[in-house]
């Protein structure tokens, strides 16, 4: 082991070693030389070596200070960090929210621990893993605890740092990565590397790209897909393990093959039972009330990744310290939620008039929200301004879902429209309050009949997909003015049903607005307390539902 390590300092060292002997030798020499001479000559030729010394010095300095400044601290810079895997220390107990991908992740610590073994039976070592998923949710803390677990050098690096507009940069910097991670794993029996958004250059190669920064992306992926090939051929145990919250299909073909990324771990969204388990983890770093219910705030925090819900808790404890608490109750919890997913309350002055018209918005939102709507629950409705909008009815998902069926799709169009539904009804004119949610119930029209065939016109498939330009015009005008019509039905068809269900339920749609003009924010109790009294049960509760947070 000594002498591995030993040559791994040679490899790393020698330049500077060389330079050393170098410079001694040619001190040692002329000093022998001129120990020959006469004292006038000796004089004379040491002064005028000297000066050659310091002009040649000044001179070499002023070249490399104008080289590295014209190119930017010099092309050729590698900022990888090596991170020695006792310094991560992150262990398996430690990495929740993601046990399905934890699974594959110590499946791929036992064979880089096994490695022996694997070559033993003629099986190859784990070449790379790619881990996906949206932002938020782990995968960088996971590639750690696999460092962590395998005992082997880490190197990080993102992937935004290879990418130079001269051509070959990056290229040359893939080489001294894998350089350095063959080194380490000679002396240290393995080494992993980790790029961070690894989408940065692995998105699939433009072969007709012009410029610079096409053809530079290109040679580094090409330079990466070369070396990951060389492990072959070698006996270091080097593994790289790539991330990116990009979809897999934005990625190159020739990188996702066997042989180069050969597991691909997709890190989700927590469920339910994750969520509760990170509600304890990072509530256990804290000062927390022991009664507070853990449970119904990861029923509430439906869609939320594990660092939604830390971001959560530190709000909450901020909270909890402006308010001079000692502890973080449910209430700071409750707010840190609310602040962070609705925003900040503006202290702007709001017009009666105008408060009236966001009340009545707001309250169209609320009922068919309410009565129509198959998942999701109300818990706030309130006419603080909070960021951009006026007013707001938060609601969430009531359990976690996957998939959206077309009774959702329409639900959620009818809960758009109901804020111009019910000021058209009330005021007989409409504001600019609605253009979002116009946007968002057109978008999702036309996702129903041009991309998921939701439609009832008959025609099915996905239309978006197909080009359709100026230079490529494969829809006929027919097929497009029958999907467009078809969108527009089913807009008017929602709209028509919002209209009714306001008319019939106009007693309870004045009292929620007088309710909100007066009180400005209604809590989830509040509005299930009034239905309750006009005799409308939820139409989502079940023997098995437990209600949401309390305001």
């Amino acid at each position: 082991m000594f002498l591995k390590k030993l040559k791994v300092f040679w490899w790393n060292q020698w330049v500077v070693i060389c330079a050393i002997l170098w410079t001694i030798a040619i001190i040692w020499w002329p000093v022998q030389a001129l120990s020959g001479v006469d004292s006038y000559q000796r004089s004379y030729m040491i002064v005028w070596l000297s000066m050659m010394g310091l002009q040649s010095t000044v001179g070499a300095l002023t070249f490399a200070i104008i080289y590295t400044w014209l190119l930017q601290g010099g092309l050729q810079k590698l900022k990888s960090k090596q991170v020695k895997s006792e310094g991560v220390n992150i262990r398996w107990n430690e990495v929740i929210g993601m046990e399905g991908a934890k699974i594959e992740a110590k499946e791929l610590v036992s064979l880089i621990k096994d490695r022996a073994r694997v070559q033993k039976i003629g099986g190859n070592i784990i070449r790379g893993m790619l881990m996906m998923g949206p932002p938020g949710c782990g995968k960088t803390y996971l590639a750690k605890a696999i460092a962590t677990e395998a005992g082997i050098p880490f190197i990080s690096i993102s992937g935004s740092e290879f990418v130079e507009v001269y051509v070959g940069v990056g290229a040359s910097r893939v080489r001294q990565l894998f350089q350095k991670a063959r080194r380490l794993a000679y002396a240290d029996g393995g080494c992993i590397i980790f790029i961070d958004e690894i989408d940065a250059i692995g998105r699939s190669r433009n072969l007709m790209s012009y410029g610079g920064g096409g053809m530079e992306t290109n040679s580094t992926q090409n330079q990466l897909l070369a070396e990951m090939d060389g492990l072959g051929s070698r006996s270091e145990n080097v593994v790289v393990i790539g991330a990116t919250n990009a979809p897999e299909s934005s990625m190159d073909e020739a990188l996702l093959r066997p042989g180069r990324f050969d597991r691909k771990i997709y890190v989700d969204r927590p469920d339910l039972t994750e969520r509760e388990e990170l509600f304890r983890y990072y509530l256990s770093k804290i000062k927390y009330d022991e009664s507070l219910d853990i449970g119904r705030f990861a029923r509430r925090a439906v869609g939320k990744s594990p660092a939604d819900i830390a971001n959560l808790t530190k709000e909450a404890a901020l909270i909890a310290t402006r308010t001079k608490q000692d502890k973080v109750t449910s209430d700071h919890l409750h707010e840190a939620m609310e602040r962070i997913d609705l925003g900040m309350i503006k202290n702007r002055k709001v017009s009666d008039k105008e408060k009236e018209m966001t009340a009545y918005h707001e309250t169209g939102h609320l009922i068919v929200l309410y009565l129509l709507h198959p998942t999701d629950d109300v818990f706030k409705a309130s006419i603080l301004p909070r960021g951009p909008a006026g007013g707001v009815v938060y609601h969430v998902p009531s359990e976690d879902k996957q998939f959206q069926n077309r009774n959702e799709y329409v639900a959620n169009i009818k809960v758009a429209l109901a804020g111009y539904v019910a000021e058209k009804m009330k005021f007989g004119v409409t504001s600019n309050g609605v253009g979002s949610d116009f946007q968002h119930a057109m978008n999702l029209a036309h996702s129903m009949v041009w991309n998921y065939g939701m439609g009832a016109s008959g025609l099915v498939g996905s239309y978006a997909v197909i080009p359709d330009s100026s230079q490529s015009n494969q829809l006929s005008e027919q097929v497009k003015e029958k999907l467009n019509i078809e969108t527009q039905n089913i807009l008017q068809g929602c709209m028509k049903d919002v209209e009714e269900l306001l008319h019939k339920e106009n007693i309870i749609f004045e009292r929620f607005a007088k309710e909100l003009i007066q009180r400005q924010e209604l809590d989830y109790d509040e509005i299930e307390a009034i239905f309750k009294e006009y005799g409308k049960a939820n139409p989502r509760v079940t023997a098995k539902y437990v209600p949401p947070l309390k305001g």
